[in-house]
């Protein structure tokens, strides 16, 4: 039998309800917030993510899923969704636009990694991005975003983890210092992060090896290398958070995985869904736009993995699925109570009712059980006699009463069962 490949997976109906649930909650948040959504090609030029992404990354480096078109185009699949952004606020033009720029995104994403808990080799995301602000209100905006849909859908045990991993001007020192220090105790590093060491030290800061980690404590901070402009955006940061309600901690491991970042960096952190606990993070890439080929753009974003969002809900106990039942089943026996079911169903529907009818001849009983399963408000029952007088029970099947309706009076059963 053929399979779904290995890190995907399929999202049946009545999941899907979550992922609905979620959807709807990022975008109520970002209609609130002034963000206006954005779609984007699954795959884009593999240069693209090369450029924006970073060559060191491990998504570049180890997890892209990579192919060459008929006209020898190096395709790639998006890893991630905020240099598809970025190319799209180029070629588009919106850069030229009244700032800042607002957008919003739910996408699937691939990249070959080893599966686990709320990790997929495809999987979804809710991202937001904000375009042409470097004030420390912009950071705050897009962290307040990310607060208000996480406790939106339920999710009120995190903690907000910020850093700022500098600029430019202030960055090259702080590599410097890192290389130093973890020179000092290269062949105790894994393998990985002893290929990081000159080509992007800041990465083993979060390398997930518990040597590596405990290494990693005693290394350079970020912000005891911060330039002053750094230290005072940093700061404009803290004053915002304090004054909004959200509670936070400086976290120097905090350096994220793409290139792009400077300044802001933040993560989302909730506890009990494995190793991987980041629920939400994101941070600043003032240089992306620029160096993908654009003019010189501020940015900000963050992405959160619905995957893992939905086991970390479910975890929680925030999310209690709704049933979703029908709100009238209407049981028909016979050719000609069916006809009357369905231009009873037609109606109903026509008016934002869900209503359901027997499709495959099941008997009285069985349409009964199948009622039931699909936990309907309301019954219908249709035969010969209903249709010689012309009046059938409509039954509540939530307390039992009936009530007796006129089979051409349409909108009386509307008035019962809306």
């Amino acid at each position: 039998m053929i399979q779904k490949p290995r890190g995907t997976m399929d999202i049946l109906p009545k999941e899907s309800k979550k992922w609905q649930f979620i959807e709807k909650v990022a975008r109520d948040v970002c209609r609130k917030h002034g963000f206006g959504e954005i779609r984007f090609p699954t795959f884009e030029e593999t240069q693209l993510f090369k450029r924006g992404v970073g060559d060191t990354t491990d998504v570049v480096q180890k997890e892209m899923y990579t192919f060459t078109d008929r006209d020898g185009t190096s395709y790639t699949l998006r890893p991630e969704g905020t240099a598809c952004v970025a190319r799209s606020v180029i070629e588009n033009g919106l850069s030229g636009d009244t700032m800042p720029l607002k957008l919003f995104y739910i996408i699937n994403c691939f990249r070959h990694e080893r599966p686990q808990a709320g990790r997929y080799r495809e999987f979804y995301q809710f991202g937001a991005e904000l375009f042409g602000a470097t004030t420390p209100s912009a950071d705050t905006e897009l962290i307040c975003l990310a607060d208000d849909f996480l406790k939106g859908i339920g999710i009120n045990n995190t903690t907000l983890h910020v850093n700022s991993i500098g600029c430019p001007e202030c960055r090259p020192q702080y590599k410097s210092a890192l290389v130093e220090y973890f020179s000092g105790r290269q062949d105790e590093l894994c393998d990985t992060c002893k290929s990081r060491l000159h080509s992007n030290p800041l990465r083993i800061l979060d390398c997930k090896s518990p040597i590596c980690s405990a290494i990693a404590k005693d290394a350079p901070k970020t912000i005891d290398h911060l330039c002053d402009a750094c230290k005072e955006h940093f700061e404009g940061l803290k004053a915002r958070l304090n004054v909004s309600g959200i509670d936070y901690e400086i976290d120097c491991n905090i350096v994220r995985g793409l290139d792009y970042y400077s300044r802001t960096v933040f993560e989302f952190i909730s506890e009990g869904i494995g190793s991987q606990s980041t629920v939400c993070g994101g941070g600043r890439y003032d240089g992306l736009v620029e160096q993908i080929g654009g003019p010189k753009l501020a940015g900000i974003g963050f992405a959160a993995g619905i995957n893992r969002l939905i086991l970390t809900m479910e975890n929680g106990s925030s999310y209690v699925e709704d049933d979703g039942g029908a709100d009238i089943y209407i049981a028909p026996l016979g050719e000609a109570a069916s006809v009357k079911a369905n231009e009873i169903c037609a109606f109903l529907r026509k008016k934002d009712i869900v209503c359901d009818t027997d499709l495959v001849g099941r008997s009285l009983k069985a349409q009964m059980k199948y009622a039931n399963k699909i936990n309907a408000k309301n019954t219908l029952i249709i035969g010969d006699g209903e249709l010689e007088n012309g009046k059938a029970q409509l039954r509540n099947m939530l307390n039992g009463e009936q009530t007796e309706v006129s089979l051409s009076d349409l909108e009386a059963i509307y008035d019962i069962i809306k």
